[in-house]
């Protein structure tokens, strides 16, 4: 929930090395009534330091840093702190990098030249539970869909599942977002968001857009 309607602030982490963009982003981000940025981090070490310390909400982690690279930085912040949205920022758009941002457990991707309002809505999407893909990284997980993979559980997993849990997955299949699936299935928004916890954990899965491409592989929708 965001200040404008009353609830808390979401705390934001920029990671990034070029320092005129860092702050730049940050000064930006800094101005939505909805965000505060709790701190900035030069490198992958210094970002997964402070996401230990300062515990955003949401991290904006650049894939490209001249220590340890943001997928190896986003593994290690949400080894510590799963409760930790990252959305990754780049460069590039090979399918690749979207694919190893994604494995890592971003539940975003923005190339940097995406408009400014983009980051915003990104980091707003991630807070929610949401997933964000800017249009290119869309095309590319609509392609690993298409393509057969032996990536992931098999469709044997899905009996870890309980029966709610499957409801879930279907809706989160079909782009819900937590508080959509709790109105769907007549939960409390905390529960839906345990069950999508919960669903990842089973399927050893890192982010909602794995869970996706493994329920629309599986003909869950």
């Amino acid at each position: 929930m965001s200040a404008e309607t009353g609830g808390e602030r979401i705390h934001v982490l920029v990671v990034e090395d070029h320092d005129l963009f860092r702050t730049g982003l940050a000064h930006f981000l800094g101005e939505q009534l909805d965000m505060e940025v709790v701190g900035q981090a030069s490198s992958g070490r210094m970002g997964v330091q402070l996401a230990t310390e300062l515990a955003p909400d949401v991290v904006l982690m650049d894939l490209r840093l001249p220590d340890i690279d943001g997928m190896t930085a986003t593994r290690e912040i949400l080894r510590a702190r799963p409760q930790t949205r990252v959305v990754a920022l780049t460069v590039a758009t090979s399918d690749v990098d979207i694919a190893s941002a994604l494995n890592a457990g971003a539940c975003a991707f923005l190339v940097k030249d995406s408009p400014i309002q983009d980051v915003a809505s990104a980091v707003r999407a991630a807070a929610s539970g949401s997933a964000w893909l800017s249009a290119r990284a869309a095309e590319a997980v609509l392609g690993r869909i298409r393509e057969p993979t032996t990536d992931g559980p098999d469709a044997s997993a899905l009996e870890q599942l309980t029966e709610r849990e499957l409801d879930v997955l279907r809706l989160i299949a079909r782009g819900f977002e937590n508080a959509q699936i709790a109105e769907t299935l007549a939960i409390s928004p905390s529960t839906a968001k345990n069950h999508v916890s919960s669903i990842l954990g089973k399927l050893g899965l890192p982010n909602r857009i794995q869970a996706a491409i493994y329920a629309i592989r599986n003909e869950l929708v």
